[in-house]
């Protein structure tokens, strides 16, 4: 039995599966099982279809609903499956209020998608408790928050959006993606489900996609089972127990990246060709108070702003150790230009009307040794320096 006293980093190790019942293994088993043996059809068993459940998916999702205390978990074939999917508890004429610097996946499935499906949505900053309130309708059934968000790291307070949608009678859900439980536990904060890029921090290695989901009562386990029962998009057997092992070493992953990403931000900060760094981390980072409340731990995410896109593009021919990509919260950093990744698919004006600027990078610090992370950084805007010009013509 888990003895619910310990410590999150305990809990990762020590729960209902660190032994296989029938065997003792200390690695859940991997059941490839497409259907099951049924012995009596008045009495059919707990399995019968791995679209329906599967020993090893109840694995992963009996142990995310227990590290975000939550009442069930739902494992998908992406964080994007984990979304959609959750969205489809809204129908015709409802509406959603959204974080408006949210994922860009998730801005194409609300504003190209939903929509189609007469979904109403009205994006707003959700650091502005006076401008969520004001957009609050008599339909909106849905507030969507992301915090960190994606890629500016704004910070909103998820206790005082819960109140409001409860006063409202709307549900919240809310992205973790960037925090995990191990940092940050939504559904202890009142919101109804949280949701995760498990590709990203969770599973921790870039050999996996998947997507999962938390909720926090049987009547919604009820409603998003059906769903996910429905579209069928759920995680297979292999990623499965690909998650749950990343899951094992979380916690000791994202405390190194954590360090080297406040040497990293603060080292960024002093460098005069950076405009600006964007990090839960700074004191004087925009919500950090209320970070500090909800969260423990700015994690390993950061934005920084270079001038435009030419120094973007100078600095990424320079810069030797991130893998220059899609994606983040890996065990190796990785660098991301949101204009043309994370956020391709939301227009030029939208982005730049969010802050999303053609000079933004996002980085998500890995488990490189922080000095060596540190000089690489130094050597690229060194380079930027040494062939800038006054109009900023740099030869890539």
């Amino acid at each position: 039995m888990t003895d619910h006293s310990h410590t999150f980093q305990t809990k990762l190790l020590h729960n209902k599966h660190k032994a296989d019942e029938e065997t003792g293994a200390v690695s859940v088993p991997i059941h490839h099982a497409s259907t099951f043996h049924q012995t009596d059809f008045d009495q059919p068993g707990r399995y019968d279809y791995s679209r329906s459940g599967n020993p090893t998916r109840e694995a992963l999702e009996t142990t995310i609903a227990n590290l975000e205390s939550g009442f069930r978990g739902f494992a998908f074939a992406s964080g994007m499956a984990a979304i959609s999917t959750s969205f489809m508890l809204l129908s015709q004429r409802d509406h959603v209020l959204v974080s408006e610097d949210v994922y860009g996946g998730t801005y194409r499935m609300i504003h190209d998608v939903l929509i189609r499906f007469g979904i109403e949505h009205t994006f707003v900053d959700m650091t502005n408790l006076e401008e969520v309130a004001t957009a609050i309708q008599p339909n909106t059934k849905v507030i969507y928050i992301e915090t960190p968000s994606n890629p500016l790291l704004k910070i909103t307070d998820i206790q005082a959006v819960v109140k409001l949608a409860k006063a409202n009678e709307c549900l919240t859900f809310v992205d973790n993606t960037f925090m995990t439980p191990a940092l940050q536990r939504p559904l202890e904060f009142g919101a109804d489900i949280v949701l995760h890029s498990a590709t990203k921090f969770i599973a921790g290695h870039s050999d996996v996609v998947a997507g999962l989901a938390v909720v926090r009562n049987e009547q919604l386990a009820e409603k998003l089972s059906f769903l996910q029962n429905s579209f069928g998009s759920i995680l297979s057997p292999h990623d499965s127990w690909l998650v749950l092992r990343g899951l094992k070493t979380l916690h000791c992953r994202l405390e190194q990246s954590s360090r080297s990403a406040f040497r990293l931000a603060h080292a960024l900060a002093k460098e005069p060709i950076i405009e600006e760094v964007y990090y839960p981390g700074f004191s004087f980072h925009p919500g950090h108070s209320t970070h500090l409340y909800q969260a423990a731990g700015p994690g390993a995410v950061l934005s920084f702003r270079l001038p435009d896109e030419n120094a973007v593009r100078f600095f990424t021919k320079h810069v030797q150790l991130p893998v220059y990509a899609v994606s983040l919260g890996a065990v190796e950093s990785i660098l991301s230009y949101p204009a043309k990744m994370s956020h391709a698919s939301m227009p030029s004006e939208e982005r730049k009307k969010r802050g999303i600027t053609d000079g933004l990078l996002r980085i998500s610090v890995g488990l490189e040794n922080a000095d060596d992370l540190l000089q690489d950084f130094q050597n690229a805007l060194a380079a930027i320096k040494r062939y800038d010009t006054p109009t900023r013509g740099l030869q890539v």
